[in-house]
């Protein structure tokens, strides 16, 4: 008798126990969070992330980086982003800078945005690598080339040369009329064509011509123009005279300026020399500003593999192990305390 009171008094202690303990250990009872355990993704959505020039200082032109992440899975936490400019010829580091994105949550795409500062010369490999908790997870390189083709803000002008590259007849850009004088001097009649490309008046620049011999490159005359306000799309054409030294071929350099800053060149030719011809060589060769495409090097495997592993949940964790535990425990009391009943 007493020893079937000892096990019923223990059957009572186990099923307390298996009662109180769900109050006692908070979610011991909940189902596991799917959200929670799952392995979190990134990686970079390349076809949305652009790079804009936000202004051309002078000798430097500053970019702002829109990087597009895509975020999928369980939560990740601690989430860098890396975003340096590497020079392309030299290889050296131009900028770096790092910005934190904090936690991310949700299936989603997050934008972030960084700014860079490089010299405003030849091309630069920009590398964009994401780190979660100290961990790479992903990395994109793009190029740019041509940033020596940005204009400063200093210098941003729409009125230009006008070039008449359209025109199927040779027009030149600065047209030259000799006219020979006494003493071996002769006077040249030159003028200027200025275009307004913008959509609005501009003008207020100076335009300085001068006659620079062939052979010597020394200056013979020179000239300088105030030109005033040109209507948005309009042509005009400024001239001025200059006297020369009779017998010679020159150079006809023509210089654009806006508050002492040159703005656009252009050059002609004047045949003197009935002996020998120059001709303007103006050759122009186009430089522009261009973004590569992103190459994605998002990373499969590695330590954002074993990142993934040390995160996944398997087996154990929260849920009903405790309270089946006890239940197997009392199952085995009450079949203990049978068997001794039975003996």
């Amino acid at each position: 008798m007493q020893r079937e009171t000892i096990l019923t008094g223990g059957m009572v202690v186990l099923v307390v126990a298996m009662l109180v303990t769900p109050l006692a250990v908070p979610g011991v009872l909940d189902e596991p969070d799917d959200e929670n355990v799952r392995p979190s993704h990134l990686h970079l959505q390349t076809e949305d992330s652009t790079i804009n020039v936000t202004s051309v200082p002078g000798r430097t032109a500053n970019l702002q980086l829109d990087t597009r992440l895509v975020h999928r899975g369980g939560p990740a936490r601690n989430v860098t982003l890396e975003v340096r400019a590497i020079d392309a010829e030299s290889g050296l580091l131009e900028d770096q800078v790092h910005e934190s994105v904090g936690n991310v949550t949700g299936e989603r795409s997050i934008s972030v945005l960084t700014d860079l500062s490089v010299e405003r010369q030849g091309g630069y490999r920009i590398e964009t690598i994401v780190y979660e908790d100290g961990d790479r997870v992903a990395r994109g390189t793009r190029t740019i080339s041509g940033v020596q083709a940005l204009t400063p803000d200093y210098a941003d002008s729409t009125v230009t040369f006008e070039r008449y590259e359209n025109s199927p007849a040779d027009i030149p850009t600065i047209a030259v009329d000799p006219t020979t004088t006494s003493d071996n001097r002769s006077e040249l009649s030159v003028t200027a064509a200025l275009t307004n490309d913008g959509d609005t008046e501009a003008g207020d620049v100076t335009l300085r011509l001068r006659a620079r011999q062939a052979e010597s490159n020394l200056v013979a005359a020179q000239s300088r123009q105030e030109v005033g306000s040109i209507r948005p799309g309009r042509t005009v054409e400024p001239g001025t005279t200059l006297t020369v030294p009779d017998g010679y071929n020159y150079y006809i350099d023509a210089i654009l300026l806006r508050d002492g800053v040159v703005i656009d060149t252009a050059i002609g030719v004047a045949n003197l020399d009935p002996t020998r011809v120059v001709e303007a060589n103006e050759t122009r060769r186009e430089v522009e500003f261009d973004t590569g495409d992103f190459d994605d090097e998002t990373t499969d495997g590695g330590d954002a593999g074993r990142r993934e592993e040390t995160r996944t949940t398997t087996g154990s964790g929260p849920g009903f192990g405790v309270a089946l535990a006890l239940v197997a425990l009392l199952a085995t009391a009450l079949l203990t305390a049978r068997r001794q009943t039975n003996e």
